[in-house]
C-alpha cells in the first residue's frame, strides 16, 4: 500500500480537476503499470480511497490443489494461498495485496511521469471547458506580465492566465504589473494543446455588460439593449427600448445627474457614450442616431440602404463628428449609409457644385468631400486644409490640389 496524499496535494492544489476524476486517472495509470508487469489487469483490483488518498492493489486468484495450476495469472496453489492467508481453501478467491515497490523503481517513476502528463492534459481540458462556458462574461484580473503585443492577466476568480491583446485594448489603456484590469471573455480556443483565453475591452458586449451591471432595469428585462456600436475609447452609441411605458429607457441608463453612466465612461477611458431611444420609425431613429445634430430633412433609398440627410450649416459638423465618428456610428446603428448635405437655401449664389470639377478632380475624391457635407466649391474653401485632411483622411497633397483647383476657378471667373 502507498499513501498518495502527497500526490493529491501536488496536483490538486490550485487545479481545476475534481477528486473523482483524479481517482479515475490514478486507477488507469496503475492498471497500465500492472499490464506492463503481468500482461493483463483482469485479475487485479485497484482501490483508491478518495478521502485519504490511500492506494491499494489486490491480486485475485482462484485457489486450486497443488500441482493443478494451469494459469498462473488466474490460479494459485493451495500451499501458496495458505501462506498468504491461512484461511484460504480450495475453490476460494485468494486476495493478495501488492506493494508499489513490487513493480520496481523504474516502473514507478514512469507511472509518476504518466500521472503528471495525464493530470496536465485534464487540467487544460477543464480550463478550456469552464472558460468556454464563460464567453461573454466580464472578468477582473491583475496584470502579471506586459509584453509587446499583449498583456498577461491573472483571473481573480481562478488564478488562470488570460491574454489581453493590444488590439483588444482601448486607446489610452496603459498598464503596469499589479494593475487591475476588467474586460470580457471574447474567445476561447486551444493553441498547441494549450487553452488560449482572450480578454477584450473593445467588444460591444463589454459595454453592454457594464451597462447591465449599472442599470437594474436591463438585468430585469424591463429595458432592452437593441444595438451597440463603438469606436473604442472615442465614441459609442447605444439604442435602448423600454417594455414599460412608465420608464424612460434613456433616463434610466444615464441615471440621476449621470450617476449610472459616469462610472462606465471612466472605465472606458472617457469614451463618449450616446444613448438613444429605439424606434421602428426609420426617420425618427436616424434623427436620434445623429444626435446632437438637428436634421431638417431626410430622403431614403430603402433598397440601396442609403439616406440623404439635410441640415443647416451649423449642424453639419455636429452630424459628422470628430474624424467622422458621429456619422460612422449612426450609419452602423441604423444600417443605412448616410450622406450629409447642407440645406440648398444656404448655398452661395456664386457657388459651384463639385460635380462640375469632375474633369479636373477624381470622382472618388469628389465623393469623399461630399461624404463630409461639402457638396460645393465654397463649402470646401470655407474649411482649412488641416480640417479637410482630418475629416476626409485624404493625403495632404490631394487636399491642397483640390483647394488650388477650386480657388483658380473663382479667380478666373472674377469671383
Amino acid at each position: 500500500m502507498v499513501n498518495l496524499v502527497d500526490v493529491f496535494a501536488e496536483f490538486k492544489t490550485g487545479k481545476n480537476i475534481d477528486r473523482p476524476t483524479m481517482v479515475r486517472v490514478l486507477e488507469d495509470v496503475f492498471r497500465t503499470l500492472i499490464k506492463k508487469k503481468y500482461g493483463t489487469d483482469e485479475n487485479f483490483d485497484v482501490i483508491v480511497n478518495t478521502n485519504t488518498g490511500d492506494l491499494e492493489i489486490w491480486r485475485v486468484r482462484e485457489v486450486v490443489p497443488d500441482g493443478e495450476v494451469t494459469n498462473e495469472l488466474a490460479q494459485v496453489s493451495e500451499t501458496e494461498a495458505s501462506g498468504i492467508d491461512e484461511t484460504n481453501a480450495i475453490g476460494d478467491e485468494c486476495y493478495e495485496q501488492l506493494s508499489i515497490e513490487d513493480f520496481g523503481r523504474r516502473a514507478i517513476m514512469a507511472a509518476r511521469q504518466t500521472l503528471v502528463s495525464r493530470v496536465m492534459e485534464l487540467e487544460k481540458d477543464e480550463i478550456f471547458r469552464k472558460y468556454s462556458e464563460r464567453v461573454g462574461q466580464v472578468v477582473t484580473g491583475e496584470v502579471n506580465q506586459i509584453m509587446k503585443k499583449e498583456v498577461l492577466v491573472l483571473d481573480d476568480d481562478t488564478g488562470n492566465e488570460i491574454i489581453l491583446p493590444r488590439t483588444e485594448m482601448i486607446r489610452g489603456d496603459y498598464y503596469r504589473k499589479g494593475d487591475v484590469v476588467k474586460g470580457i471573455i471574447k474567445r476561447v480556443e486551444m493553441r498547441n494543446n494549450v487553452p488560449f483565453i482572450m480578454l477584450s475591452r473593445t467588444d460591444s458586449d463589454f459595454l453592454a455588460k457594464l451597462l447591465e451591471a449599472e442599470v437594474p432595469e436591463i438585468e430585469d428585462g424591463v429595458i432592452e439593449i437593441k444595438n451597440i456600436v463603438r469606436l473604442p475609447g472615442e465614441r459609442a452609441k447605444i439604442a435602448v427600448e423600454s417594455h414599460d411605458e412608465r420608464i424612460d429607457p434613456v433616463g434610466a441608463c444615464v441615471g440621476m445627474k449621470g450617476s449610472r453612466i459616469h462610472g462606465i465612461v471612466r472605465e472606458l477611458r472617457n469614451e463618449n457614450i450616446d444613448i438613444v431611444n429605439y424606434t421602428t420609425n426609420t426617420a425618427l431613429f436616424m434623427q436620434r442616431s445623429l444626435t446632437p445634430a438637428k436634421i431638417t430633412t431626410i430622403e431614403f433609398d430603402h433598397e440601396a440602404k442609403r439616406a440623404a440627410v439635410y441640415l443647416d450649416a451649423d449642424q453639419v459638423s455636429l452630424a459628422i463628428g470628430k474624424a467622422g465618428s458621429n456619422i460612422k456610428l449612426a450609419s452602423r446603428l441604423t444600417g443605412y449609409e448616410i450622406d450629409v448635405y447642407r440645406n440648398q437655401a444656404e448655398y452661395e449664389i456664386d457657388d459651384v457644385d463639385l460635380e462640375e470639377f469632375s474633369d479636373a478632380i477624381e470622382p472618388w475624391v469628389i465623393e469623399t468631400f461630399k461624404n463630409i457635407g461639402c457638396d460645393t466649391a465654397r463649402q470646401v474653401l470655407e474649411l482649412s486644409a488641416e480640417e479637410l485632411i482630418r475629416r476626409t483622411d485624404l493625403e495632404e497633397e490631394t487636399v491642397r490640389d483640390v483647394i488650388r483647383i477650386l480657388t483658380e476657378e473663382f479667380e478666373e471667373g472674377g469671383k
